[in-house]
């Protein structure tokens, strides 16, 4: 007869190796090393190389008592979340590895990953909202960003104030202070202070550390400070060590890399990412596995796409700069105002490959350039290994209202780009016959 099972041992490890080991004779790993293997045991897995896609929605539990645990942790009743895998709307192998490995990047405790960007910013913003409070964000945002907050959140009760990306420490505590005194009569508080840098689609930076010294001089209990670092990240960009807590990414862009998936991502100090994962169990809009399983795949040539996107961004920028038909260009690489070279200066490691060009005219002539480009595509994603072209104003930002859009700088000759990993010489010519039109 076979041995009965005793509900009181101490429930299996996690399907993934975690805590692990960072550091080979005391030298500290490198992410671009790391995301080839770390949080994944070949051995637990019939010795592949690489994690398998786990297609199920449940997983057994090796003990009542172990099921028990784990949905204390899942309920909050105990904190520390699952300790085991439970239902696939609350974790799996493939979204935990790739959790594991995107903390890398940014220096964080703890990822959680969504169905999409616009996911994670959502329920990242639902799970600190609540009626009453405030919302403090830069200018200008992905317009469904900017959308959530002012269309949906506003229908609960949540309003908002904002600042330009440009703005300094004493403008940032001045709209900080209006956003207390706001909330406070209206029974609320400010709830988290919202950021994009660059910004979409005018490059124009937030100073981090500004932002961080205004809200603890303004505020006795600090919000978060999340930022949208989709631009530049994970590459380009560290915000958490410059003052931001949480960090959000659409992976669609630069860490999907190839235009084939849409996903996004949060990561921070765990006490942080543990409300949104709490409202992530009960809502569901975690990655599927199969996505979950691309990311993987793609996070081990991240550093290598972008590094040769950027180096391909810097030459065809040097082209464009000079142009007779270019009125301006928004590239972090040639940057002319003091203020905006700070604050790269102190939080950048790179101009990234997504900029935005001004050409002379307007609408009219913004088209007739984008729908001669023969090598670069008329699509409004970015980050990809293809170069893509749109016109924001009348594309991706077409729902903000015009005063609005003029305030932002975000007009009708305004094209942006985002440069792909194809020769760099052959994307100058495609430009040089395009602009040829306008």
């Amino acid at each position: 007869m076979a041995d009965a099972i005793d509900s009181t041992d101490t429930p299996t490890p996690r399907r993934k190796p975690k805590p692990e080991k960072t550091t080979l004779g005391g030298r500290e790993l490198q992410p671009s090393t790391l995301m080839m293997g770390h949080g994944f045991d070949p051995a637990l897995s019939e010795g592949s190389l690489k994690a398998p896609i786990f297609l199920t929605s449940t997983f057994a539990f090796e003990n009542a008592a172990a099921g028990k645990r784990h949905f204390e942790g899942i309920t909050g009743k105990r904190e520390g979340g699952a300790e085991g895998l439970v239902y696939s709307r609350f974790n799996g192998p493939n979204q935990e590895i790739l959790e594991d490995r995107l903390a890398i990047w940014d220096g964080a405790e703890d990822a959680l990953t969504f169905s999409s960007g616009m996911t994670a910013i959502c329920v990242l913003m639902m799970a600190y909202a609540s009626q009453g409070d405030v919302i403090v964000h830069s200018g200008p945002l992905y317009a469904a960003s900017e959308g959530f907050v002012s269309k949906v959140l506003s229908r609960f009760g949540v309003t908002y104030v904002d600042f330009p990306a440009g703005a300094s420490q004493d403008e940032i505590a001045d709209v900080i202070a209006k956003a207390k005194c706001q909330a406070g009569a209206n029974g609320g508080k400010v709830a988290m202070i919202y950021l994009e840098s660059p910004a979409n689609p005018t490059n124009a930076l937030v100073d981090i550390e500004a932002v961080r010294a205004a809200r603890d001089a303004t505020l006795k209990k600090p919000c978060p400070i999340a930022i949208d670092n989709t631009f530049l990240g994970p590459l380009w960009q560290r915000p958490l060590d410059h003052g931001a807590d949480i960090v959000a990414y659409s992976l669609t862009k630069y860490v999907g890399g190839h235009s084939d998936l849409v996903a996004g991502s949060i990561a921070g100090a765990k006490h942080w990412m543990d409300p949104v994962r709490a409202l992530r169990n009960t809502m569901g809009g975690i990655v599927d596995p199969n996505t979950a399983w691309m990311l993987l795949r793609s996070l081990e040539t991240v550093e290598l796409r972008m590094q040769r996107a950027g180096e391909n961004a810097a030459k065809v920028c040097a082209f464009l700069k000079d142009h007779p038909k270019v009125s301006g260009l928004g590239y972090l690489g040639l940057i002319d105002d003091a203020s905006q070279a700070d604050i790269y200066n102190r939080h950048c490691k790179g101009a990234g490959s997504t900029f935005s060009v001004f050409l002379k005219g307007g609408e009219a002539e913004c088209f007739r350039f984008l729908d001669n480009l023969q090598i670069a595509k008329l699509a409004v994603s970015l980050c990809g290994t293809e170069t893509l072209a749109s016109h924001p104003a009348s594309m991706t930002h077409l729902s903000v209202p015009d005063e609005r859009k003029a305030a932002l700088g975000i007009t009708d000759s305004l094209v942006r780009i985002s440069i792909g990993i194809e020769d760099p010489n052959d994307l100058i010519a495609d430009f040089a016959q395009a602009l040829e039109y306008v």
